[in-house]
C-alpha cells in the first residue's frame, strides 16, 4: 500500500476518497510539545492505509494533510491532524 502527494501515470480505477484524523491532548506541563505532531502524521497515514486496504485499493494518491491546534476555553490544547486522498486500484 502506498501513499503519494502526487498522481500516478498508470491505468487505474478510482475507488473513492479516504480520510482519517488523529489527535493528542497536551497537558499543561507539555503545552508546547508540538514535536508530537510527527506521531500524529504516522497515525493518520496508518489509518488511511488500513481503510484503503479494506476497500481493495492498491494505494492512495493526491494525499493532503491539515493540521490544527485547538484551544478550548477551559480545557488544554489539542493537536489535530487530518489526512485525505483518493484510493485507486491498478487496472491490469
Amino acid at each position: 500500500m502506498f501513499l503519494t502527494t502526487g498522481s500516478i501515470n498508470q491505468s487505474h480505477a478510482i475507488k473513492g476518497i479516504v480520510n482519517a484524523t488523529s489527535h493528542l491532548m497536551l497537558a499543561s506541563e507539555t503545552i508546547d510539545a508540538f514535536e508530537s505532531m510527527d506521531q500524529l502524521f504516522s497515525d493518520v497515514e496508518e489509518k488511511m492505509r488500513q481503510r484503503a486496504a479494506e476497500n481493495g485499493a492498491d494505494g492512495i494518491t493526491d494525499v493532503k494533510f491539515n493540521t490544527q491546534v485547538v484551544q478550548l476555553q477551559v480545557a488544554p490544547k489539542f493537536l489535530v491532524v487530518t489526512g485525505y486522498g483518493t484510493m485507486i486500484k491498478f487496472i491490469e
